[in-house]
C-alpha cells in the first residue's frame, strides 16, 4: 500500500544538532523545572505535565483573544457553528479548531516564560534553544458544520532509521478532564513498546497512522488544568480527540522548542520575518489566516532578551 507523501514532516522542526534521542538523554545539566520522577517518566511514556507553566493572567488574555480573533462570542454557541475559512492539506485536523494565529504578544508572553523555557532545558539538556513558531486552538462541539471524528497520528516518520528527534508542547487554557470536551489524547504503549509492536505490523504499513485495532483501550485522554504545559515526544503517537458536548470548549497553544541552529542563516531570517511581519511560518502544515488579522491588529511583539534568542534575533553565543 503506498502512502500519500508527508505533508507535516517540516511542521515541527529540529536542528542537526539533535543527535540523541531524547528517550536516551543522559543528564549533564541540574533540572530546573522537573523532578527525577517527571524526567524518568518523560523518557519511558513520552510526556511530561508542568503544571502552573505560565500566570493565570496569561490564560485568560489569550483566551479573549482567540474568541476575538475567531469571531465567536463564549457566551453564544450560536456564533460557534461556522465553517473554518481554509481546508486544510492533513484532512484530519480539518474542524479540529486550530487557530492560524503565530505571532501576537500573547503568544510570546507565554513562549517566553520562564518556567516554559526552563522546562524544556530540562528535556534537551542544552541552554541554546529556539521557540518553533505555533498556533493555537479552540475547538467548540464538534457538530454540524464542525463535524470532526479526531484522530491518533505521528508527525514523525516513524519508518524511518535513524529516527526523527523532536518534541512537541501543548499550554491547555482550559480544564481539559479526560471527558467529552476531547482535546489532547495519546498512546504511550506504543511509545514504551514500538520495537516489539512493529515487528507485529505489515511491512507497507502507514508510518504516520498507526493501526489501532486491538489497542483502542491504550488511549489516553490527559488532565489539564488552564495553565499547564503538557510537553511530548514526536514519536508518542497522539492527537485530538472529537468534542462531544454541547457547550464546551477547548483552549490551547501549542508551544515548543528546539536546539537553536544559528548557522541555518535561511531558517533564521524566516524566523524572523514571521515575528517582524506578523505571519505564519512558511511551513507545509500551517495554512495562513487569509484576512490578514494579525497584521492589520496587532504590532511587533516586543521580546525580553530571553526572547530575543529563542526567535534567533540575537545569538546565544554573543
Amino acid at each position: 500500500m503506498a502512502h500519500a507523501k508527508d505533508i507535516t514532516k517540516d511542521d515541527h522542526p529540529t536542528s542537526s544538532r539533535a543527535t540523541t534521542q531524547l528517550s536516551r538523554i543522559k543528564k549533564t545539566l541540574p533540572l530546573r523545572v522537573l523532578s527525577d520522577a517527571d524526567f524518568a517518566h518523560w523518557q519511558k511514556r513520552g510526556f511530561v505535565i508542568v503544571r502552573n507553566a505560565v500566570p493565570q493572567e496569561n490564560v485568560e488574555r489569550l483566551k479573549a483573544l482567540l474568541w476575538q480573533f475567531e469571531e465567536k462570542d463564549p457566551s453564544d454557541p450560536a456564533t460557534w457553528d461556522v465553517t473554518q475559512r481554509r481546508d486544510y492539506a492533513l484532512k484530519e485536523i480539518n474542524n479540529a479548531g486550530m487557530v492560524e494565529i503565530y505571532n501576537h504578544q500573547f503568544l510570546w508572553d507565554n513562549r517566553m516564560a520562564r518556567r516554559v523555557y526552563d522546562a524544556f532545558v530540562d528535556i534537551w539538556d542544552m541552554e541554546d534553544l529556539w521557540v518553533a513558531i505555533d498556533r493555537a486552538n479552540l475547538n467548540t462541539p464538534n457538530k454540524g458544520k464542525r463535524a470532526s471524528p479526531g484522530f491518533i497520528h505521528w508527525d514523525a516518520d516513524t519508518s524511518l532509521d535513524p529516527k526523527p528527534i523532536s518534541v512537541q508542547g501543548v499550554l491547555s487554557l482550559v480544564h481539559q478532564d479526560g471527558g467529552d470536551i476531547g482535546g489532547f489524547q495519546c498512546v504511550p504503549y506504543l511509545f514504551e513498546h514500538f520495537d516489539e509492536w512493529v515487528k507485529t505490523q505489515p511491512a507497507d504499513r502507514d508510518p504516520h497512522h498507526p493501526d489501532m485495532m486491538g489497542i483502542e483501550d491504550r488511549i489516553e485522554k490527559l488532565e489539564l488544568f488552564p495553565g499547564d504545559l503538557m510537553i511530548f515526544n514526536s514519536l508518542l503517537a497522539h492527537g485530538v480527540a472529537p468534542n462531544t458536548s454541547d457547550d464546551k470548549v477547548r483552549m490551547a497553544q501549542y508551544i515548543s522548542m528546539f536546539p537553536a541552529d544559528e548557522g541555518n542563516l535561511v531558517e533564521r531570517e524566516a524566523r524572523i520575518r514571521s515575528w517582524r511581519e506578523r505571519e505564519a511560518p512558511q511551513r507545509a502544515g500551517f495554512a495562513g489566516d487569509p484576512r490578514g488579522w494579525e497584521k492589520r491588529n496587532a504590532e511587533t511583539a516586543k521580546l525580553t532578551p530571553l526572547g530575543e534568542r529563542l526567535l534567533g534575533l540575537v545569538s546565544w553565543n554573543g
